[in-house]
Formats: C-alpha cells, sequence, structure tokens
C-alpha cells in the first residue's frame, strides 16, 4: 500500500479528523473513498472499464466514435 503526504489548509484538516470520528473510519478510508466517488482511477482499471463497456456495447466502432464526439461537443458547450 502506498503512504502519500498532503498539506491541508487547517480548518478542512480539522473537518476530515472530525468526519473520521464521527463516521468511525480512517482519514485514509474517507480520502480513499472520495477519490473513487470523484472517478479517480489508475490507467490499467480504465482501461478494463472500456474493453468491459465495448464488448458489451451493440454500437459499430463509427457509431460510438460519433456518439462521443457529440457528447464531448455538448459537454464543452455547456
Amino acid at each position: 500500500m502506498g503512504r502519500l503526504t498532503i498539506n491541508l489548509d487547517d480548518e478542512i484538516h480539522l473537518a476530515l479528523k472530525e468526519a473520521a470520528v464521527r463516521q468511525g473510519r480512517s482519514i485514509g478510508k474517507i480520502i480513499e473513498e472520495s477519490l473513487l466517488f470523484r472517478g479517480i482511477k489508475s490507467t490499467k482499471s480504465a482501461r478494463n472499464l472500456v474493453e468491459r463497456a465495448r464488448s458489451e456495447s451493440t454500437c459499430s466502432p463509427e457509431d460510438a466514435l460519433a456518439l462521443a464526439i457529440e457528447e464531448t461537443r455538448s459537454f464543452r458547450a455547456s
């Protein structure tokens, strides 16, 4: 398991400590779950997810690309 040192604002650090006590969980576990919730994934995990989606999709590669471009453009416009 990797280790990480981060600098937090004192108020955020205190809030994190308080949340850990209230929830009966470690600060590390709260941070880890928060990162997963935000979609942080390893490259290997992301590739596996994409491969699984491709294998279960009924779209042709051309249709999938067109849809991805359309979605990206609509996301940027909003």
